[in-house]
């Protein structure tokens, strides 16, 4: 014989809802956080993580192609040293002219 205790159904029922009602909960609250954060965030003028990895791949870019142009400008002034006859370094001359008066 198999007895129903309505009390038990009702508290099953009661724990349901509740943990239906948590989880809905939770979902808004990490909503209302994620919504503030990212408000937060474009009021400080953050910038967004692909625009900052981008930049920094263009920064290494560019660190690398300076690394490389400076080796190559090594390279040329040596071969011009070696060209070049060797001579007194020129002075700079400047030519200052004078007004004259009317």
């Amino acid at each position: 014989m198999q007895t129903r205790n309505r009390i038990f159904d009702d508290l099953a029922k009661v724990a349901n809802s509740a943990a239906g009602t948590m989880v809905g909960l939770k979902d808004e609250v990490e909503n209302m956080v994620r919504y503030r954060m990212e408000r937060f965030m474009s009021d400080m003028n953050m910038v967004h993580r692909e625009e900052f990895d981008a930049v920094r791949a263009m920064a290494a870019k560019a660190r690398t192609e300076h690394a490389a142009l400076e080796k190559r400008i090594e390279e040329l002034e040596t071969k011009l040293d070696r060209l070049a006859p060797k001579a007194r370094p020129r002075k700079k001359t400047t030519s200052a002219r004078k007004s004259t008066k009317k």
